[in-house]
């Protein structure tokens, strides 16, 4: 057995003793939350974004913007997709080279919760330019600088706040020609709300919400879901080979409520703030 694979089932048998007595590797009760903090407008040449630190987890979120040809099935939305890059830095374990199963995964799971919550309208005239024509399309990057443990929230969070803090540059249509003119002047991403993720990792018959690395590393399944602020749940993903019951769903669904109130109350609170972070400034 290779020595990553003894140190693994180590971390496991460590974990696992203490949450049968009740206990996590950080001190924390079963459904607390590590200390969250989101730093919006990051990075100059974005249109949006922010950077979430989430316990010892550290995500860049950036929102690139422009304007482009619509989907042909869907050709007076405007389009948004979601890349994320797990780097080598963030740990020991990832190494270099292009996305792999967990960074693809992590892209979709962002991806689906924000579009499948609706709060972007896409077919508002303000990204649906010239319908059938020009849209806006929005890349959102996330990259992975410190891996610390639930990945799937806190990038989602960095996404959702780099949206929140989105502006898009004027235009003027001429209508005849089917032209569009960028203005210098930007104006807020239309926005109908918020979404947030909520991931819980069960470690042999114990359930614990915001995962830590060794949980992480230790679970044996994974559950995230993502939530609006009108408490619709939007999206889900269930991850690795363990089960949840259905008692544990529904518990787990009680549960979520709560638990996304104050991840949606950040979010809103990282809007207020439009201006560069001249303190974090990353210029790409």
């Amino acid at each position: 057995m290779r020595s990553e694979a003894i140190v693994g089932v180590l971390e496991k048998q460590y974990v696992t003793k203490l949450l049968e007595k009740g206990k996590r590797s950080d001190g924390r009760n079963l459904l607390d939350c590590r200390p969250i903090q989101i730093i919006p407008n990051v990075i100059k040449k974005a249109e949006g974004s922010a950077m979430v630190k989430w316990g010892d987890t550290v995500i860049l979120a950036g929102v690139k913007a422009q304007l482009g040809t619509p989907f042909p099935d869907t050709p007076n939305d405007g389009v948004i997709t979601v890349n994320a890059e797990i780097s080598p830095i963030s740990s020991p374990t990832n190494e270099s080279g292009p996305p792999g199963p967990r960074a693809v995964e992590l892209a979709r799971v962002v991806d689906r919760g924000i579009r499948e919550s609706k709060i972007i309208p896409m077919k508002d005239p303000k990204l649906c330019v010239i319908p059938g024509k020009k849209v806006w399309i929005l890349f959102i990057d996330v990259y992975i600088l410190d891996d610390g443990g639930n990945l799937f929230d806190a990038a989602a969070l960095g996404a959702m706040a780099a949206l929140a803090n989105t502006r898009l540059k004027r235009v003027v249509i001429d209508e005849d020609l089917e032209e569009v003119t960028l203005l210098d002047e930007k104006e807020p991403l239309p926005r109908k709300g918020s979404v947030a993720s909520l991931t819980f990792a069960k470690i042999k018959d114990t359930i614990v919400y915001d995962p830590n690395l060794l949980e992480d590393r230790g679970k044996d399944a994974r559950f995230s879901l993502a939530i609006t602020d009108k408490g619709i749940v939007c999206s889900m993903q269930k991850g690795e080979s363990g089960v949840f019951t259905e008692e544990e769903f529904v518990t787990l669904l009680d549960q979520s409520s709560s638990l996304v109130t104050p991840l949606l109350e950040k979010i809103e609170e990282s809007s207020q703030f439009p201006e560069m972070n001249e303190m974090y400034h990353f210029d790409f």
